[in-house]
């Protein structure tokens, strides 16, 4: 599984211009499996996404996304093996 923290490196108005390509990618993404959750940083200096995806699937998604083809945010990818959860979160575990 896969954790991408994305952090904004231009202003506001310039992030928000481009917000509405990158909630288009981001739905493509989900309708394609790519991600199980995303979200925003709070406060609001970037995002968060979770992955299931392999990597390479994964990374060639990313590298659609407006907010990186604009240079908007870095993108930060950590793998990690889901070993335990909580009850109800089972389909989150590794094999």
């Amino acid at each position: 599984m896969y954790v991408v923290t994305l952090t904004y490196r231009v202003p506001q108005d310039i992030v928000d211009f481009h917000n509405d390509a990158h909630v288009a990618w981001l739905k493509k993404a989900f309708d394609d499996g790519v991600f199980i959750a995303a979200g925003r940083k709070v406060p609001r200096t970037g995002g968060m996404l979770l992955s299931r995806a392999d990597r390479a699937t994964l990374d060639a998604s990313l590298a659609q996304d407006p907010f990186y083809s604009n240079g908007v945010a870095d993108f930060e990818v950590v793998e990690f093996h889901a070993a335990r959860v909580a009850s109800g979160f089972e389909n989150l575990l590794d094999s």
